[in-house]
């Protein structure tokens, strides 16, 4: 696949935007290329794209199909898997938000609600009991948003983004 410097650019983006949020780069990039893509891309395809090695583009695919990021499939009669990204990207972001959500989220909220439990049983002073509470209280108070928002349909969603927008800005500011 022949990139424009603007693919480029993208990719490359991608990448360093991947590295912030704790993703390797070179799998940003793998998932970059694959979003960009007009047809699906085998992993010689990609490696040679990308100038990546072919064991980094297999265990960065392995990622982002754990990821459910990307898919696999095959054409009849061929051997080679083609890899393709979630191109949608009302889809997309709900995935990746729901899998930093399962990864990240929900397990802080267990280990809040266990170490605001032990501290009732300890010597924890009253105020660092409060503060663990105040802090299990809102994470799970945007966790149950997040759950109650996400479960509806997808128009409805988008059309509550768009109206709290509109709302907020007519609320004050600060």
């Amino acid at each position: 696949m022949l990139l424009t410097p603007a693919m480029q650019d993208f990719i490359l983006h991608w990448g360093e935007m991947g590295a912030k949020w704790g993703v390797n780069r070179s799998v940003a990039q793998i998932h970059a290329l694959l979003h960009i893509a007009p047809d699906p891309l085998d992993a010689e395809e990609i490696c040679d794209t990308l100038g990546l090695a072919r064991s980094n583009v297999s265990t960065g695919l392995k990622e982002l199909q754990g990821w459910k990021l990307v898919k696999s499939s095959r054409a009849l009669g061929d051997r080679r898997d083609v890899f393709i990204s979630v191109q949608d990207m009302f889809d997309l972001s709900r995935v990746v938000i729901e899998g930093r959500r399962e990864r990240e989220f929900v397990p802080t909220i267990a280990a809040l609600r266990e170490v605001a439990k032990a501290a009732e049983g300890d010597a924890t002073p009253d105020h660092v009991k409060a503060r663990m509470q105040e802090t299990l209280q809102t994470m799970q108070m945007f966790d149950d948003w997040y759950r109650d928002v996400s479960g509806l349909p997808r128009g409805v969603q988008l059309l509550a983004m768009k109206l709290g927008a509109k709302i907020a800005r007519f609320l004050p500011k600060g």
